[in-house]
């Protein structure tokens, strides 16, 4: 049971780690933030105490030296530069690597990392102290305190024992918000014992974070014959006031909140000061408020002699406990004479990963199911069973769209990732970048969302060496010192477009086709186009640099990331200017489980081709079609030409050509493009299933489904064929190119 409980405080602490290492990047940028300051001290303190509560010890340890160093900051004892931020992000590697470390000890790299804290914020402080002491001012006080009455210091800045105008840092620190008054009710399992959890230590922490009032409810508690002592029956409610807002609340109970009753109500904030002061709320206000009474049982209640908490207990409206509680609350509100604010409470579950993909293969056979049932239905012809197949279809089409938004997510997680990224190889490179990021909340499947951190690693690593230049060129250059690396993200019907850009010197096209002709990938006199030789560098082993870098120049990378991609049924296209920069952009679709397609027959065989990726349907005759035979097989499309290959020819199909035949055009590498089919079927909702391991290498394909008869249907990969046409028609111009300078 702990080892369930150890796991869920990993994936907590986790995701916590992982905000903070935006969090840091953030208040590199404004170290004087205070909100952000006060953003990394709470994850420090909630990772230490949580981490002491669950057993790993080594971390709350480690993680209490660091929140001391963050108090400090945050006390305003000095200011966080690179070098802070620096040990700030090992730190958080190391407790990283602490939660997956699996009983290696890591303490002698954290008494080290320690080490270098302590003797940097010693320096920084005494920088600190010397610089006030050498001015004849005060220095500006802190937002929250420039309001002090009698124009007097805080108490912050007047401590003796830290010399004239030396911020505290023992027993006072700064406000930093508005004063906020909660009502929380907190009922934790009764099993909450088992998993190592003490409810008394969170109580503890609420109180360290303002004026608390805390009312136990007891009405749960059982007889005493049957009360189990490794179960919890009791329940608090809290009136809290402080100025460290929801978040700091809510962060007291984050690796509980799944386990237990919790709700965290504003009911006051003291916006200013000076504001007037309304009358405090009455009890029976707060217990309608609570939802406990009615108004109109108040009012009956209130006609009776006797104190209103007395007569709710004899009407047994609400208990004694209860009445007790709004009393509390009643005694809280008027000592701190705040205005009432309400705000509902949120909440949310976290869902195992794997469960969601349970979910989703679940929801693949019943579209597979309801496909045999509409199948049934319109080969018996049978009304009812018809309308019946139809509802089915309305259901479970929105089943699926409502399953598939549960796995999406906000790309904006992976981007942030990259901030890190950027920093150090930019400071490893001698190079100033920054890094800049567009539509973070494009929600894409998670699934394509693990599969791109890879292929964004890549393409980053590689703008952020090759093509951005040194501060020294770029200014030779006549631009900033400082390059900048764009990440994008946009929709684009079933597609996600995912830009990377960066303003360096942009890809030499020369130098890209001496390599690939040095390397055997092209004739020497090929007619290439432009997107053509770009592709080149896509090739496994190709690489232009001229020096082999810790960071790259091996030839490796760019071939992952067209391999990631293909798999993931996307496409990579790249323009570059010269002297202006580069931008490569994939095109990813949003779900690789189920999608809309258009299933067409080819002979005895189905396939299905994508529906994002069609275009439109046109006929073609074989008189049309011998028409268009020449060079290329071309005809027109909406007064345009139109190229189109045949799937039989390419997939040697068994059997004769009808007298007309469809071609499917389809969006695939910018352009569009023709596939000749024998006839169209109609839309298919279409549940994708891999591949075997024997056809793994089939080019064009890229899964296949079950339809509801029951037999297979392969999916057209419309990208990986139009490059395979691509590239064959070059290779037939070349030969053509060739054999006619033969004959001259």
């Amino acid at each position: 049971m702990i080892e369930k409980f150890k796991e869920a405080f990993r994936e907590e602490a986790t995701e916590l780690l992982n905000n903070l290492e935006n969090t840091l990047l953030i208040l590199e940028s404004d170290p004087r933030d205070n909100e952000t300051i006060s953003a990394v001290f709470r994850t420090m303190h909630t990772i230490k105490g949580s981490s002491s509560m669950f057993g790993f010890d080594e971390i709350s340890r480690f993680t209490h030296e660091v929140e001391s160093i963050m108090d400090l900051l945050r006390e305003g004892a000095f200011v966080a530069d690179r070098r802070l931020i620096d040990l700030t992000l090992k730190a958080r590697d190391l407790i990283s690597s602490m939660l997956a470390s699996d009983g290696v000890n890591l303490d002698a790299e954290a008494a080290a990392l320690i080490k270098d804290f302590k003797e940097h914020s010693s320096r920084r402080i005494a920088e600190r102290e010397t610089e006030l002491s050498s001015s004849s001012e005060l220095p500006p006080l802190p937002p929250s305190q420039e309001n002090a009455e009698d124009g007097e210091p805080s108490a912050a800045y007047a401590d003796a024992s830290n010399g004239p105008g030396v911020p505290a840092r023992a027993g006072d620190h700064f406000s930093r918000g508005n004063m906020e008054t909660w009502r929380i009710r907190f009922v934790p399992a009764t099993d909450v014992f088992m998993n190592g959890t003490k409810p008394l230590l969170l109580l503890d922490e609420l109180r360290n974070l303002g004026t608390a009032s805390i009312v136990p409810l007891a009405d749960a508690i059982p007889p005493l014959s049957e009360m189990d002592p490794e179960k919890c029956y009791v329940g608090w409610e809290i009136t809290l006031t402080t100025d460290k807002g929801e978040d700091a609340v809510r962060d007291v109970f984050i690796f509980v909140e799944g386990s237990c009753e919790l709700l965290v109500e504003r009911i006051a904030a003291e916006e200013n000061a000076e504001a007037s002061e309304p009358d405090v709320m009455r009890l029976g206000e707060i217990l309608v408020d609570r939802g406990i009474a009615t108004p109109e049982t108040i009012r009956n209640v209130v006609e009776g002699q006797k104190r209103l908490g007395e007569l709710l207990v004899e009407e047994k409206v609400a208990t004694s406990e209860q009445v007790k509680s709004a009393l509390d609350e009643q005694d809280h509100l008027k000592k701190l004479k705040d205005s009432r604010q309400q705000e509902p409470g949120t909440s949310s579950i976290r869902v195992a990963s794997d469960k969601l993909d349970a979910l989703v293969d679940l929801v693949g056979e019943l579209v597979t199911l309801q496909a045999r049932l509409s199948r049934t239905a319109s080969n018996i012809l049978d009304p009812a069973l018809a309308a019946i197949s139809e509802q089915l279809e309305r259901l479970i089409s929105q089943l699926r769209d409502n399953t598939m938004s549960i796995r999406m997510l906000p790309i904006g997680s992976t981007f942030s990732k990259f901030r890190r990224v950027v920093r150090d190889l930019s400071a490893e490179l001698g190079k100033e970048i920054e890094l800049t990021t567009m539509g973070a909340e494009t929600e894409l499947d998670k699934t394509v969302i693990e599969k791109l951190n890879d292929p964004l690693v890549h393409i980053i690593r590689n703008s952020v060496d090759h093509g951005i230049e040194t501060p020294g060129e770029r200014e030779a250059a006549g631009k900033n010192r400082q390059g900048v690396v764009s990440l994008s993200a946009m929709h684009s019907g079933a597609h996600v477009l995912i830009s990377i850009a960066d303003d360096g010197g942009g890809l030499d096209i020369d130098r890209i086709r001496a390599k690939a002709v040095e390397r055997g990938l092209t004739a020497p006199n090929a007619v290439l186009s432009t997107q053509e030789l770009y592709q080149m560098i896509f090739a496994p082993g190709f690489s232009t640099a001229k020096n082999v870098t810790s960071v790259s120049g091996r030839g490796v990378g760019m071939d992952v990331v067209k391999r990631e991609i293909d798999s993931l049924g996307g496409s990579v296209s790249v323009e570059s200017q010269r002297g202006r920069g580069t931008s490569v952009t994939l095109k990813i679709p949003l779900t690789l489980a189920i999608i809309e397609g258009l299933l067409v027959r080819i002979g005895d065989e189905r396939f299905v081709f994508p529906l994002s990726s069609v275009d439109g349907c046109i006929e073609l005759d074989r008189e049309n079609r011998e028409a268009g035979r020449g060079e290329r097989n071309i005809t027109t499309y909406r007064n345009e030409i139109l190229p189109f290959i045949s799937i039989r020819e390419l997939f040697g199909v068994a059997g004769e050509a009808p007298g007309i035949e469809q071609i499917v055009v389809v969006n695939a590498l910018e352009t569009r493009m023709g596939f000749i089919v024998d006839e169209v079927i109609g839309d298919n909702q279409t549940v994708i299933k891999p591949l075997g391991r024997m056809f793994k290498a089939s080019e064009g394909l890229s899964g296949a489904t079950i339809l509801g008869d029951g037999s297979v249907a392969l999916i057209i990969d419309v990208n990986r064929l139009a490059v395979s046409a691509q590239h064959e028609e070059s290779l037939r111009l070349n030969r053509d190119k060739e054999s006619v300078a033969v004959r001259e």
